[in-house]
């Protein structure tokens, strides 16, 4: 018998979750480029809301009721069939504890998101990575990793970390070839960044089928990462399912007023957009005229490829750029050691980074 109590199996086996860093030694300015947050900050309208925000004593709306209903304004949606979190990692999790248990099997892709791995695992079920074509889903190799046991598969679209995103129609033909009881996970979380015309993120999917959710987050466009806020879509059965075993207040009150408030600035929006659309394509030029190989992103972030070589590597990179006060994120835990993610920042970052790179680079060559 043991002398002091135990996880239960597979726990300790569970890798965490380790953020990128955003510390520098020695450094009197950083500029943190590591988690795809905006460089615009949040809606002023959102920070006036959580300024003014009062009652502090009182527990929140467990229903996030007034969210959901800002919510479903804005995309035409039934709140009954909204649930709001803690970001869309808890939903995530709350998702695949709802559906998954020991002996069961969850489905994603080779380099996506590492929480669905944590979910999985952290529920008592198997994970099972399905390969990627050219750092995009492939939606036959997921369908060839179906089996009896396959409850959950998570489609993060676009990807993180690379930024790659698959066509609507492909997503349709994925929901298609998978059994009904099979849940499918669309993580949306860079959906208002994408400029595609033959993108979707889910949400007709979602009206249309018993077994799609779609998340979304207030971390990325809104800018309200710190106050942890996201939300999910799902046909009435399964948000009856998530909202049986969540926190019964696990969003809080300066949150949802400050969602409210983010989703309805309009006009915010549509600024982040475009300075993203602007930088986006500028850093991708600026690094690939240096020689490097950038992923095409549909996100606010890109994925650089450094060679192998002695001194010219990722993690040599890195060290270089950290010096500079210039923070990015390594992605060995997503099976790229020879890449850096680098999240779209204000014009002075994007600048210093390309600057950064170029001297990197030429050192090298000195």
């Amino acid at each position: 018998m043991s002398v002091r109590p135990q996880p239960r199996p597979g726990v300790m086996q569970i890798d965490a979750y380790v953020p990128g860093k955003s510390k520098a030694a020695g450094v009197a300015k950083i500029h943190k480029l590591s988690s795809n947050e905006t460089p615009l900050g949040p809606s002023p309208k959102a920070m006036e809301a959580i300024r003014t925000f009062d009652h502090l004593e009182l527990y929140p709306d467990g229903a996030a009721t007034k969210l959901r209903e800002a919510i479903a304004a804005r995309y035409g949606l039934d709140p009954n069939r909204i649930v709001c979190g803690t970001g869309s990692d808890e939903l995530l999790s709350l998702i695949t504890n709802a559906y998954v248990g020991p002996g069961d099997e969850g489905i994603f892709t080779e380099h996506g998101f590492l929480v669905y791995r944590i979910a999985i695992q952290a529920a008592g079920g198997t994970p099972v990575v399905a390969p990627e074509k050219d750092l995009r889903t492939d939606v036959d190799a997921i369908l060839a990793k179906v089996t009896d046991r396959t409850k959950i598969v998570f489609l993060a679209n676009p990807n993180n970390p690379t930024g790659t995103y698959i066509p609507f129609d492909e997503v349709k033909r994925l929901h298609a070839g998978l059994p009904p009881h099979v849940l499918l996970v669309l993580d949306a979380a860079y959906a208002e960044y994408v400029r595609r015309n033959d993108y979707e993120a889910g949400l007709e999917l979602v009206a249309t089928s018993e077994n799609v959710v779609m998340t979304r987050t207030f971390s990325k466009i809104y800018g309200l990462a710190n106050l942890r806020l996201g939300w999910m879509v799902a046909p009435a059965h399964i948000t009856d399912a998530i909202n049986r075993i969540r926190g019964p207040f696990n969003v809080s009150g300066p949150a949802i007023a400050a969602g409210i408030a983010a989703i309805q600035d309009e006009a915010h929006i549509a600024k982040a957009i475009e300075h993203n659309e602007r930088w986006l394509a500028w850093l991708t030029r600026e690094i690939e005229a240096l020689g490097l190989t950038v992923t095409p992103s549909v996100g606010n972030f890109l994925l650089v490829h450094f060679p192998k070589e002695t001194g010219r590597t990722a993690k040599e990179a890195d060290s270089f750029l950290s010096s500079r006060g210039l923070i990015l994120r390594q992605v060995a835990a997503y099976g790229l050691p020879d890449a850096l993610r680098l999240t779209v920042g204000d014009e002075e970052a994007n600048g210093l980074v390309v600057a950064a790179l170029r001297d990197f680079l030429g050192e090298k060559h000195a």
